[in-house]
Protein backbone atom coordinates (compact mmCIF):
# COMPACT_ATOMS: atom_id res chain seq x y z
CA UNK A 1 0.00 0.00 0.00
CA UNK A 2 1.44 3.36 -1.02
CA UNK A 3 0.24 6.95 -0.62
CA UNK A 4 0.96 10.06 -2.69
CA UNK A 5 -0.24 13.41 -1.35
CA UNK A 6 -1.65 15.95 -3.83
CA UNK A 7 -3.34 19.13 -2.59
CA UNK A 8 -6.75 18.18 -1.14
CA UNK A 9 -6.68 14.60 -2.39
CA UNK A 10 -4.21 11.77 -2.23
CA UNK A 11 -3.96 8.39 -3.91
CA UNK A 12 -3.92 5.14 -1.97
CA UNK A 13 -3.19 1.74 -3.50
CA UNK A 14 -5.07 -1.06 -1.77
CA UNK A 15 -4.29 -4.37 -3.43
CA UNK A 16 -5.33 -4.01 -7.06
CA UNK A 17 -7.56 -0.99 -6.36
CA UNK A 18 -6.68 2.70 -6.42
CA UNK A 19 -8.48 5.10 -4.09
CA UNK A 20 -8.45 8.86 -4.81
CA UNK A 21 -9.61 10.27 -1.48
CA UNK A 22 -9.62 13.50 0.50
CA UNK A 23 -6.60 14.15 2.72
CA UNK A 24 -8.86 13.94 5.78
CA UNK A 25 -8.99 10.14 5.34
CA UNK A 26 -5.96 8.03 6.22
CA UNK A 27 -4.85 4.55 7.32
CA UNK A 28 -6.92 2.66 4.74
CA UNK A 29 -7.15 -1.05 5.50
CA UNK A 30 -9.16 -3.51 3.37
CA UNK A 31 -11.94 -5.21 5.33
CA UNK A 32 -14.04 -6.78 2.58
CA UNK A 33 -14.56 -7.15 -1.14
CA UNK A 34 -17.09 -8.61 -3.53
CA UNK A 35 -18.72 -8.30 -6.92
CA UNK A 36 -19.84 -4.74 -6.17
CA UNK A 37 -16.48 -3.41 -5.00
CA UNK A 38 -14.07 -3.18 -2.07
CA UNK A 39 -14.57 -1.74 1.43
CA UNK A 40 -11.78 -0.24 3.53
CA UNK A 41 -11.64 0.96 7.10
CA UNK A 42 -10.13 4.45 7.44
CA UNK A 43 -9.63 7.28 9.90
CA UNK A 44 -11.32 10.68 9.43
CA UNK A 45 -9.06 13.37 10.91
CA UNK A 46 -11.85 15.99 10.76
CA UNK A 47 -14.38 14.12 12.89
CA UNK A 48 -11.85 11.96 14.75
CA UNK A 49 -13.86 8.86 13.89
CA UNK A 50 -13.22 5.56 12.16
CA UNK A 51 -15.16 5.31 8.89
CA UNK A 52 -15.85 2.81 6.14
CA UNK A 53 -15.05 3.75 2.55
CA UNK A 54 -16.52 1.68 -0.25
CA UNK A 55 -15.27 1.81 -3.81
CA UNK A 56 -17.65 0.51 -6.45
CA UNK A 57 -16.10 -1.55 -9.23
CA UNK A 58 -16.66 0.02 -12.66
CA UNK A 59 -20.10 1.43 -11.79
CA UNK A 60 -20.61 2.98 -15.23
CA UNK A 61 -19.69 0.11 -17.52
CA UNK A 62 -23.37 -0.33 -18.39
CA UNK A 63 -26.84 0.90 -17.45
CA UNK A 64 -27.43 -1.87 -14.90
CA UNK A 65 -24.25 -1.08 -12.98
CA UNK A 66 -24.97 2.65 -13.09
CA UNK A 67 -28.46 2.03 -11.71
CA UNK A 68 -27.04 -0.04 -8.84
CA UNK A 69 -24.53 2.70 -8.06
CA UNK A 70 -27.35 5.24 -7.86
CA UNK A 71 -29.39 3.02 -5.57
CA UNK A 72 -26.36 2.52 -3.32
CA UNK A 73 -26.13 6.27 -2.73
CA UNK A 74 -29.86 6.79 -2.19
CA UNK A 75 -30.47 3.80 0.06
CA UNK A 76 -27.42 4.55 2.20
CA UNK A 77 -28.95 7.96 2.85
CA UNK A 78 -32.24 6.38 3.87
CA UNK A 79 -30.58 3.50 5.79
CA UNK A 80 -33.64 1.36 5.24
CA UNK A 81 -33.49 -1.76 3.12
CA UNK A 82 -34.67 -5.34 3.31
CA UNK A 83 -32.76 -7.93 1.40
CA UNK A 84 -29.10 -8.74 1.83
CA UNK A 85 -28.69 -9.37 5.55
CA UNK A 86 -25.44 -11.11 6.45
CA UNK A 87 -22.71 -10.49 9.05
CA UNK A 88 -20.36 -8.72 6.63
CA UNK A 89 -23.09 -6.18 5.77
CA UNK A 90 -23.49 -5.07 9.39
CA UNK A 91 -21.26 -2.57 11.21
CA UNK A 92 -21.39 -1.67 14.89
CA UNK A 93 -20.04 1.44 16.62
CA UNK A 94 -18.50 1.43 20.08
CA UNK A 95 -21.85 2.60 21.53
CA UNK A 96 -23.55 -0.46 19.93
CA UNK A 97 -25.29 1.60 17.25
CA UNK A 98 -25.85 -0.79 14.36
CA UNK A 99 -26.12 -0.01 10.65
CA UNK A 100 -26.81 -2.17 7.63
CA UNK A 101 -24.61 -1.61 4.58
CA UNK A 102 -24.47 -2.69 0.93
CA UNK A 103 -27.71 -2.17 -0.94
CA UNK A 104 -26.67 -3.59 -4.31
CA UNK A 105 -29.74 -5.80 -4.81
CA UNK A 106 -32.07 -4.44 -2.14
CA UNK A 107 -35.69 -4.24 -3.28
CA UNK A 108 -38.61 -1.86 -2.95
CA UNK A 109 -42.12 -3.00 -3.71
CA UNK A 110 -43.01 -0.65 -6.53
CA UNK A 111 -45.17 -1.15 -9.59
CA UNK A 112 -44.22 -4.24 -11.54
CA UNK A 113 -42.23 -5.58 -8.59
CA UNK A 114 -40.70 -8.95 -9.47
CA UNK A 115 -39.33 -11.31 -6.84
CA UNK A 116 -36.33 -13.44 -7.73
CA UNK A 117 -34.17 -15.88 -5.75
CA UNK A 118 -31.09 -13.69 -6.18
CA UNK A 119 -31.73 -11.09 -3.50
CA UNK A 120 -30.02 -12.51 -0.43
CA UNK A 121 -26.56 -14.02 -0.04
CA UNK A 122 -27.12 -17.77 -0.25
CA UNK A 123 -26.28 -18.79 3.33
CA UNK A 124 -28.87 -16.35 4.69
CA UNK A 125 -31.51 -16.91 2.01
CA UNK A 126 -34.95 -17.86 3.33
CA UNK A 127 -36.65 -21.07 2.12
CA UNK A 128 -39.42 -19.14 0.36
CA UNK A 129 -36.78 -17.31 -1.67
CA UNK A 130 -34.89 -20.49 -2.55
CA UNK A 131 -38.12 -22.19 -3.65
CA UNK A 132 -39.40 -19.22 -5.66
CA UNK A 133 -42.55 -18.78 -3.57
CA UNK A 134 -42.43 -15.00 -3.35
CA UNK A 135 -41.74 -13.29 -0.05
CA UNK A 136 -42.80 -10.61 2.39
CA UNK A 137 -41.07 -8.53 5.06
CA UNK A 138 -40.49 -11.51 7.33
CA UNK A 139 -37.97 -12.90 4.86
CA UNK A 140 -35.55 -10.79 6.92
CA UNK A 141 -36.48 -12.66 10.11
CA UNK A 142 -34.93 -15.79 8.63
CA UNK A 143 -31.76 -13.91 7.69
CA UNK A 144 -31.48 -12.41 11.18
CA UNK A 145 -31.99 -15.89 12.65
CA UNK A 146 -29.13 -17.22 10.51
CA UNK A 147 -26.88 -14.37 11.64
CA UNK A 148 -27.78 -14.91 15.30
CA UNK A 149 -27.13 -18.65 14.93
CA UNK A 150 -23.75 -17.95 13.35
CA UNK A 151 -22.76 -15.59 16.16
CA UNK A 152 -23.64 -18.24 18.74
CA UNK A 153 -22.18 -21.27 16.96
CA UNK A 154 -19.16 -19.54 15.47
CA UNK A 155 -19.91 -21.01 12.04
CA UNK A 156 -22.40 -20.56 9.20
CA UNK A 157 -25.66 -22.31 10.02
CA UNK A 158 -26.56 -23.50 6.51
CA UNK A 159 -23.39 -23.45 4.31
CA UNK A 160 -24.89 -24.58 1.00
CA UNK A 161 -22.66 -24.78 -2.08
CA UNK A 162 -25.55 -23.87 -4.43
CA UNK A 163 -29.29 -23.22 -4.09
CA UNK A 164 -30.16 -26.94 -4.17
CA UNK A 165 -27.55 -27.80 -1.57
CA UNK A 166 -28.74 -24.80 0.45
CA UNK A 167 -32.23 -26.32 0.66
CA UNK A 168 -30.76 -29.70 1.59
CA UNK A 169 -28.68 -28.15 4.39
CA UNK A 170 -31.82 -26.50 5.79
CA UNK A 171 -34.04 -29.59 5.85
CA UNK A 172 -31.24 -31.82 7.15
CA UNK A 173 -31.06 -29.69 10.29
CA UNK A 174 -34.62 -28.40 10.67
CA UNK A 175 -36.52 -31.30 9.15
CA UNK A 176 -38.72 -31.73 6.08
CA UNK A 177 -41.61 -29.22 6.06
CA UNK A 178 -45.28 -30.15 6.26
CA UNK A 179 -47.40 -31.40 3.36
CA UNK A 180 -49.48 -28.23 3.61
CA UNK A 181 -46.34 -26.21 2.92
CA UNK A 182 -45.50 -28.45 -0.05
CA UNK A 183 -48.90 -27.78 -1.60
CA UNK A 184 -48.04 -24.09 -1.93
CA UNK A 185 -45.02 -24.79 -4.12
CA UNK A 186 -44.96 -24.61 -7.89
CA UNK A 187 -45.52 -28.11 -9.38
CA UNK A 188 -41.97 -28.60 -10.65
CA UNK A 189 -40.45 -27.39 -7.38
CA UNK A 190 -42.88 -29.48 -5.33
CA UNK A 191 -42.00 -32.57 -7.34
CA UNK A 192 -38.30 -32.11 -6.55
CA UNK A 193 -38.84 -31.32 -2.87
CA UNK A 194 -41.22 -34.24 -2.32
CA UNK A 195 -38.75 -36.65 -3.88
CA UNK A 196 -35.95 -35.67 -1.53
CA UNK A 197 -35.25 -37.95 1.46
CA UNK A 198 -37.37 -37.00 4.46
CA UNK A 199 -35.53 -35.66 7.49
CA UNK A 200 -36.76 -35.47 11.06
CA UNK A 201 -34.37 -32.63 11.86
CA UNK A 202 -32.71 -31.93 15.20
CA UNK A 203 -34.04 -30.30 18.33
CA UNK A 204 -32.87 -26.77 19.02
CA UNK A 205 -31.37 -28.06 22.28
CA UNK A 206 -29.05 -30.20 20.15
CA UNK A 207 -28.40 -27.49 17.57
CA UNK A 208 -27.70 -24.91 20.28
CA UNK A 209 -26.60 -26.66 23.49
CA UNK A 210 -26.08 -24.68 26.69
CA UNK A 211 -22.31 -25.10 26.48
CA UNK A 212 -21.97 -22.74 23.48
CA UNK A 213 -23.73 -19.86 25.27
CA UNK A 214 -22.26 -17.36 27.72
CA UNK A 215 -23.31 -17.70 31.34
CA UNK A 216 -26.95 -16.75 31.94
CA UNK A 217 -27.45 -13.14 32.97
CA UNK A 218 -28.19 -12.61 36.65
CA UNK A 219 -29.58 -9.16 35.92
CA UNK A 220 -32.08 -9.95 33.16
CA UNK A 221 -34.14 -13.14 33.29
CA UNK A 222 -34.66 -13.06 29.53
CA UNK A 223 -30.94 -13.21 28.72
CA UNK A 224 -30.63 -16.94 29.13
CA UNK A 225 -29.63 -19.74 26.78
CA UNK A 226 -33.15 -21.15 26.92
CA UNK A 227 -34.63 -17.81 25.81
CA UNK A 228 -32.11 -17.45 22.97
CA UNK A 229 -32.99 -20.96 21.79
CA UNK A 230 -36.68 -20.16 21.97
CA UNK A 231 -36.22 -17.06 19.82
CA UNK A 232 -34.12 -18.98 17.28
CA UNK A 233 -36.77 -21.70 17.11
CA UNK A 234 -39.32 -19.06 16.16
CA UNK A 235 -37.12 -17.31 13.59
CA UNK A 236 -35.65 -20.35 11.84
CA UNK A 237 -39.01 -21.69 10.68
CA UNK A 238 -39.20 -22.95 7.11
CA UNK A 239 -42.85 -21.98 6.60
CA UNK A 240 -42.94 -18.15 6.53
CA UNK A 241 -46.59 -18.12 7.63
CA UNK A 242 -45.52 -19.79 10.89
CA UNK A 243 -42.41 -17.65 11.41
CA UNK A 244 -42.34 -14.98 14.12
CA UNK A 245 -43.06 -11.44 12.91
CA UNK A 246 -40.85 -8.42 13.51
CA UNK A 247 -43.26 -6.92 16.06
CA UNK A 248 -43.52 -10.25 17.89
CA UNK A 249 -39.74 -10.69 17.90
CA UNK A 250 -39.27 -7.22 19.42
CA UNK A 251 -41.45 -8.29 22.35
CA UNK A 252 -39.64 -11.59 22.88
CA UNK A 253 -38.00 -11.85 26.35
CA UNK A 254 -34.55 -12.21 24.78
CA UNK A 255 -34.98 -8.98 22.82
CA UNK A 256 -37.25 -6.66 24.79
CA UNK A 257 -34.48 -5.94 27.31
CA UNK A 258 -33.31 -3.40 24.72
CA UNK A 259 -36.76 -2.41 23.45
CA UNK A 260 -37.10 1.34 22.96
CA UNK A 261 -40.60 2.54 22.09
CA UNK A 262 -39.32 5.81 20.62
CA UNK A 263 -36.85 3.98 18.42
CA UNK A 264 -39.36 1.41 17.19
CA UNK A 265 -42.18 3.88 16.56
CA UNK A 266 -40.08 6.91 15.73
CA UNK A 267 -40.56 9.06 12.63
CA UNK A 268 -40.52 7.02 9.46
CA UNK A 269 -37.53 7.56 7.19
CA UNK A 270 -38.06 9.34 3.93
CA UNK A 271 -39.59 6.92 1.40
CA UNK A 272 -37.47 5.68 -1.45
CA UNK A 273 -38.67 7.07 -4.77
CA UNK A 274 -38.84 3.82 -6.73
CA UNK A 275 -40.26 5.61 -9.78
CA UNK A 276 -36.66 6.47 -10.69
CA UNK A 277 -35.87 2.74 -10.86
CA UNK A 278 -38.83 2.15 -13.13
CA UNK A 279 -37.72 4.71 -15.70
CA UNK A 280 -35.14 4.11 -18.40
CA UNK A 281 -31.98 6.22 -18.14
CA UNK A 282 -28.74 6.31 -20.04
CA UNK A 283 -25.43 5.89 -18.23
CA UNK A 284 -24.85 9.64 -18.52
CA UNK A 285 -28.24 10.35 -16.95
CA UNK A 286 -27.48 7.97 -14.07
CA UNK A 287 -24.21 9.84 -13.52
CA UNK A 288 -26.12 13.10 -13.25
CA UNK A 289 -28.61 11.57 -10.80
CA UNK A 290 -25.73 10.26 -8.67
CA UNK A 291 -24.03 13.65 -8.69
CA UNK A 292 -27.27 15.29 -7.52
CA UNK A 293 -27.58 12.78 -4.68
CA UNK A 294 -24.01 13.44 -3.55
CA UNK A 295 -24.57 17.19 -3.56
CA UNK A 296 -27.86 16.74 -1.69
CA UNK A 297 -26.03 14.75 0.98
CA UNK A 298 -23.32 17.40 1.27
CA UNK A 299 -25.88 20.20 1.62
CA UNK A 300 -27.81 18.19 4.20
CA UNK A 301 -24.67 17.70 6.28
CA UNK A 302 -23.80 21.40 6.13
CA UNK A 303 -27.33 22.43 7.14
CA UNK A 304 -27.14 20.14 10.16
CA UNK A 305 -23.81 21.63 11.23
CA UNK A 306 -21.86 18.46 10.45
CA UNK A 307 -18.48 18.14 8.78
CA UNK A 308 -19.21 16.15 5.62
CA UNK A 309 -16.62 15.36 3.01
CA UNK A 310 -16.04 18.27 0.66
CA UNK A 311 -18.46 18.56 -2.28
CA UNK A 312 -17.34 17.01 -5.53
CA UNK A 313 -14.69 19.24 -7.05
CA UNK A 314 -12.94 18.82 -10.39
CA UNK A 315 -11.04 15.75 -9.26
CA UNK A 316 -14.19 13.85 -8.25
CA UNK A 317 -16.36 15.12 -11.09
CA UNK A 318 -13.80 13.73 -13.48
CA UNK A 319 -14.24 10.33 -11.90
CA UNK A 320 -18.00 10.48 -12.46
CA UNK A 321 -17.55 11.46 -16.09
CA UNK A 322 -15.52 8.44 -17.09
CA UNK A 323 -15.45 4.70 -16.48
CA UNK A 324 -13.36 4.84 -13.30
CA UNK A 325 -14.51 3.49 -9.97
CA UNK A 326 -16.43 5.60 -7.46
CA UNK A 327 -15.48 5.64 -3.75
CA UNK A 328 -18.27 5.91 -1.22
CA UNK A 329 -17.49 7.24 2.24
CA UNK A 330 -19.73 5.52 4.76
CA UNK A 331 -20.64 6.52 8.29
CA UNK A 332 -18.55 5.89 11.38
CA UNK A 333 -17.77 2.24 11.85
CA UNK A 334 -15.70 -0.05 13.97
CA UNK A 335 -14.06 -3.25 12.89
Amino acid sequence: MSETASQTYHTVEVGDSTFDILDRYSNLKPIGSGAQGIVCAAYDSVTGQNVAIKKLSRPFQNVTHAKRAYREFVLMKLVNHKNDLKPSNIVVKSDCTLKILDFGLARTQGTGFMMTPYVVTRYYRAPEVILGMGYTDNVDIWSVGCIMAELIRGAVMFPGSDHIDQWNKIIEQLGTPSREFMQRLQPTVRNYVENRPRYAGYSFERLFPDVIFPQDSQEHAGLRASMARDLLSKMLVIDPTQRITTSEALQHPYINVWYDEQEVNGPAPAPYDHTVDEQEHTVEQWKELIYNEVMSYENQGQNQGKQPAQPMQNHSVEAVNNESDVPLAGGPSQK
